[in-house]
């Protein structure tokens, strides 16, 4: 009974309910939509307050901005490596299953709903300028409004940067931002006891929706994405934290309870909140936490490009449209620029995908719709990738830079006794740039 008390066994729990429920009564299951539209709206209502407080709390007290430009480029080079190989693993797994050989689904006529994927992916601007251009918000409250991660960290960068040059430690302004902090959490936490009710009803509804066909539903593609997945969180990130001293196994008990969040609502910016407490927590310094995290969630999101780089062998394989290697490296180009930005939303891998699609031509559009009735099923195995990701590169990066206290993540995870402090670790709330 004592498990129980745990939210992540919660969760579990209600999305066994949820699926026996969704097989059960699908009419009645649909009907649970709300209660997980509601839940990812509440999160998403924290997402604002929570980077900025979290950055400006963590920037305002920086004395070497050397040292913080450093760790932004090693960010930035972390993301786009990662990504890659992400990438390439998705290409490389499908080339040797060749999932969708067989198929001859060349002149598939997309259903209605795939066709409005493909309109909202065909109707935008993905060049790298409209990108940029959309990190700047037209006020500072816009960036609050919007929903959208990389204005809100844009904003809080220049207010964190601001107060650490013209601010003094004994400022009451840095005593308010403390406390706001304190209240933004507390709230977090009253809404994270709602979060099996928020799963419940996501799973239900995808269930209720698709029933048990669509678990069958071109079956061969879901086991190969799923170990695609795999092999990417178990071979690269485990070799990447290998490289920082970690072992892959122990970051997932770490984070077990906001992936299972992730896997239960398909989103994985429903466990952003809980990780900024929890990597904190665990020994990563404020600085790295608050600006690592929220900039990977637009630029180091690999889930969506594992999803992105199957769905384009499997839709290549299933249409009858051989793409060359040199096509294949071509279309990875293409990606690392629009697999930027919103992906972690539900639904938001699809609509990348489409869009590099449509902007390559080398494959037909139409072969989006082979993955839209199967992509919540797909969205699972995505944003416990980003999460597991996000979660991994955080830690990595907070060790290379000796911002990391070995013992708080060794008392988080409980799987021995604290050690000694090494040197070069830091106190992740009292050590500053």
């Amino acid at each position: 009974m004592g498990a129980l008390r745990k939210v992540y066994v919660q969760v579990l729990v209600a999305i066994a309910l949820a699926i026996m429920f969704g097989l059960a009564a699908p009419h009645e299951a649909v009907a649970m939509k709300p209660l997980g539209d509601g839940f990812v709206a509440l999160l998403k209502m924290m997402l604002g307050p929570i980077i900025f407080f979290t950055v400006v709390h963590g920037i305002g007290h920086i004395r070497d901005f050397r040292r913080l430009g450093r760790l932004g480029f090693k960010t930035f080079l972390y993301f786009e490596v990662v990504s890659t190989l992400a990438m390439l693993t998705g290409f490389a797994v499908v080339n040797i299953v060749h999932p969708g050989v067989g198929l001859h689904a060349g002149a598939l006529s997309p259903t209605a709903g795939a066709e409005s994927v493909i309109k909202a992916a065909t109707s935008g601007d993905f060049s790298l300028v409209a990108f940029l251009s959309s990190i700047i918000p037209r006020t500072l409250v816009a960036a609050f409004v919007s929903g959208d991660i990389l204005p809100v960290l844009f904003v809080s960068l220049l207010v964190g940067f601001a107060l650490a040059a013209c601010g003094t430690p004994d400022w009451a302004l840095f005593r308010l931002i403390d406390e706001a902090q304190a209240v933004v959490f507390k709230m977090l936490g009253f809404i994270m006891h709602v979060s099996p009710l928020g799963a419940f009803g996501a799973m239900a509804f995808a269930v209720g929706s698709y029933g048990g066909v669509t678990l069958l539903y071109l079956l061969g593609y879901i086991l190969t994405y799923y170990a695609s997945a795999l092999i990417f969180v178990v071979v690269v990130l485990g070799s990447v934290a290998a490289l920082a001293g970690f072992s892959i196994f122990r970051i997932l008990s770490l984070i077990k309870e906001e992936a299972v969040l992730a896997a239960g609502m398909a989103a994985s910016e429903v466990a952003f909140p809980r990780l900024v407490v929890k990597l904190a927590e665990a020994g990563c310094d404020e600085v790295v936490v608050g600006f690592v995290l929220p900039a990977g969630y637009s630029f180091n999101i690999d889930g969506a490009c594992l999803y992105m780089a199957c769905g384009i062998g499997f839709i290549s394989q299933a249409t009858d449209t051989p793409l060359a290697l040199e096509q294949q490296l071509g279309l990875l180009a293409v990606m690392l620029l629009t697999s930027k930005g919103g992906a972690g939303a539900a639904g938001g891998a699809l609509v990348k995908l489409a869009a590099t699609i449509q902007s390559s031509r080398a494959l037909p559009i139409s072969g989006v719709g082979l993955l839209f009735g199967i992509d919540r099923i797909l969205a699972i195995a995505t944003s416990t990738t980003n999460v597991i990701g996000n979660s991994v590169a955080v830690l990595v990066l907070s060790k290379w830079e000796g911002m990391f206290d070995m013992r708080k993540f060794d008392a988080c995870v409980g799987a021995r006794a604290p050690r000694p402090a090494e040197p070069g670790s830091a106190e992740p709330r009292e050590t500053r740039i």
